[in-house]
């Protein structure tokens, strides 16, 4: 006869090769994202974690994994960790920069994965099965009609970029298309890296080299309260507009409070990350085939509409 400890042996074997079963059923999305090196990131990499705990809960045959990484060549490390060590259904990635991850999310691809490219485009486009973004050109033209009206279609411009990346080059292609026919003149245009700190050292050297400066843009919220530090920091009195762009929940309340400096904003969500995931669950389990490329508007944040862009609890 069979005795207990044989039979609970097979019993613990057999749910043991069921769950891996089950295991390896389930449908894997990777989501690959950078590490919370900034404000903007910080909310990515939280609405990222707040989805996979939403849908691994809500689709048992789906799993959700996500990784952060705090550098381009830690990212392209990741994936191919991510891919070696399991089958890939889908791949979510915000890329820390657009060119140094095309070839290792195509690599990816040909292995016959879905590939959804969030924010920053790939320098590729044709690897993306989805991509999801804000519209970065409208972020930088929406920012250059009001400083345009605002300035009386003349003055001053210092402008401060992110990293080289698709999103930043369509910001600044909005912004200078704009502002082609008028008298506002760009003095200077340097990349600060989407960095607080490094935007205070370069408006500093701003602020050094040229002795009249009438507006500032800083394409994204982390730089300019750099900005606003070395101008605060230097008493200057000549700068009327420092303006930037994303959603911060701090210049937000800037322009909830009729801030004169800051007395606008233009809106990019990290909260898109999220989408991409749920469109990416969509398209494996929903028979809702999902493809293309998916927009979110950016209209200008003002006093009158501030307090709908205002989240006060989130980490952005």
């Amino acid at each position: 006869m069979f005795n207990r400890k044989w039979i609970a042996a097979v019993a613990v074997g057999a749910l043991m090769v069921a769950s891996q079963a089950l295991a390896a059923d389930k449908k894997v999305i990777a989501v690959s994202i950078p590490a919370a090196d900034h404000g903007w990131t910080a909310g990515v990499v939280y609405h990222a974690q707040a989805a996979a705990k939403e849908i691994n809960a809500a689709f048992p045959d789906v799993e959700v994994v996500v990784k952060t990484s705090p550098s381009a060549a830690d990212q392209v490390s990741a994936l191919e960790d991510l891919s070696a060590s399991r089958k890939l259904n889908a791949l979510v990635i915000l890329p820390y920069t657009s060119e140094e991850l095309t070839q290792p999310v195509k690599a990816i691809k040909d292995m016959g994965t879905f590939i959804t490219v969030v924010d920053r485009g790939l320098t590729d486009a044709s690897i993306q099965d989805l991509y999801l973004a804000g519209d970065n050109i409208a972020v930088g033209a929406n920012t250059a009609k009001f400083m345009i009206e605002k300035l009386g279609g003349k003055g001053n411009v210092v402008v401060l970029r992110g990293i080289p990346t698709v999103i930043d080059d369509e910001r600044i292609k909005g912004f200078e298309d704009t502002i082609k026919g008028t008298d506002l003149k760009v003095l200077d245009i340097q990349y600060a890296h989407w960095n607080s700190d490094q935007a205070f050292k370069l408006m500093q050297d701003y602020l050094a080299k040229h002795p009249h400066i009438d507006a500032v843009w800083a394409n994204d919220d982390d730089m300019l309260l750099g900005v606003l530090e070395a101008v605060k920091q230097s008493g200057r009195t000549d700068i009327k507009l420092a303006l930037g762009g994303n959603g911060m929940k701090d210049i937000v309340k800037k322009v909830i409070d009729g801030d004169a400096m800051t007395p606008v904003e233009t809106p990019y969500p990290p909260s898109m990350i999220k989408t991409a995931v749920y469109m990416t669950v969509a398209n494996l389990v929903g028979q809702a085939p999902v493809r293309g490329h998916v927009k979110l508007d950016a209209p200008l944040i003002t006093q009158a509409n501030a307090k709908e862009y205002y989240f006060p609890d989130s980490p952005f």
